[in-house]
């Protein structure tokens, strides 16, 4: 009886071993969530979500997230030609861009609320400064030269500026910032909308400012050159002890970029968003509300072709979501509504492989 059961022993890790080197899977992957999740895009959520990946493996050892901040225009095309499991966005995709994915139907899953900052290396200045959209359309385009400018005295009677050139820093890949930045310019600013309009890749006029690659790229420039302006998220303004302007709204309030103000750009966004989820949220109602403000969009394929893998990655973006908030705060992001998240839990629940759905 004993060596019976002892050749079943042999037999069993035997057979064991020869599907592990055939390649063929047991299966357990596929029902546990599991693996090695790739995703690139947003360099304005990187802070976020490098935090968030560490925190859900400390969760969830099997599971790996590995989140490359390429800029959101490259997070679109890796999401449309499958080089990674998901892409992260400042900006919507465009109806072109997602019938030419690869993969099928795409999903745009809001995660997160932000803000886009005109950050500055004012020597001398210690005063917030407070910009309108014509002032920060007139720097960028090169109208406002010196930061002794009459224009920009008008709504800083109290600040003694330097009479230097101003030196205004621009994102030179494609990025979701950028589109943020140049939707709130746009809708403000007729020049502006004119003569560059909303674009991820804005061109500005031969001469003016210096470019950087990535939020980093913007704020190292900003940081390494006195009397430079550039606009970056939020918390790379922060990290580096730089000030943030203050913005003036669509009620003609200036106001300072936070966590509180952005969400109240998203208040009234909600309730008239699209079922597909893509929108923006510059330029919101309200006195309150900070008006460069912005949402990071998680772009994944509604039918996921691995299932173990598809698990992880509809797990992790409940969880980013849901109890992953506690950690936005102190990365100086907002998160999202109440009545949003119900609208994410939805999508997310639609997410399937193979007909079934993995949010169980």
């Amino acid at each position: 009886m004993t060596s019976r059961l002892f050749f079943v022993s042999l037999l069993v890790t035997a057979v064991a071993i020869l599907s592990a080197c055939s390649g063929q899977s047991t299966g357990q992957s596929e029902s546990s969530g599991s693996g090695m999740i790739q995703g690139s895009g947003s360099t304005f959520v990187q802070p976020l979500m490098v935090k968030w990946a560490s925190e859900y493996g400390i969760l969830n050892p099997s599971v790996k997230i590995d989140y490359q901040s390429t800029g959101s225009g490259a997070g679109i095309k890796a999401i449309q030609n499958k080089t990674s499991a998901f892409g992260a966005s400042d900006v919507a995709m465009s109806d072109q861009d997602m019938a030419t994915a690869l993969g099928g139907e795409i999903l745009h899953i809001p995660v997160v609320l932000g803000a886009v900052v005109l950050t500055y290396n004012l020597p001398g200045v210690d005063k917030q400064l407070k910009l309108s959209p014509e002032a920060i359309s007139d720097i960028f385009l090169g109208k406002i030269k010196k930061w002794s400018d009459p224009r920009l005295k008008v709504d800083n009677p109290e600040v003694d500026f330097p009479d230097t050139d101003i030196m205004p820093v621009y994102r030179a890949d494609g990025s979701g910032t950028s589109d943020i930045f140049t939707d709130f310019l746009s809708k403000t600013v007729p020049e502006w909308k004119e003569k560059i309009g909303r674009t991820k890749n804005p061109q500005l006029p031969k001469g003016v400012g210096i470019g950087g690659k990535g939020n980093e790229g913007v704020m190292g420039q900003v940081k390494q050159n006195p009397n430079s302006i550039g606009y970056v998220e939020l918390t790379f303004a922060k990290a580096n002890k730089l000030p943030a302007a203050l913005v003036k709204n669509k009620s003609g309030k200036f106001v300072e970029a936070g966590g509180d103000s952005v969400s109240k750009a998203a208040v009234g966004a909600v309730a008239s968003m699209p079922d597909d989820l893509r929108f923006e949220l510059t330029n919101a109602d309200g006195e309150e509300a900070y008006p460069i403000s912005g949402l990071v969009f998680v772009l994944v394929y509604k039918n996921q072709e691995n299932a173990g893998r598809g698990k992880a990655l509809v797990d992790f973006l409940w969880w980013a979501t849901h109890e992953g908030t506690k950690y936005v705060a102190d990365l100086h992001y907002a998160p999202l509504p109440a009545e949003l998240v119900v609208k994410v839990e939805n999508k997310l629940e639609t997410i399937s492989s193979g007909g079934k759905p993995l949010r169980k």
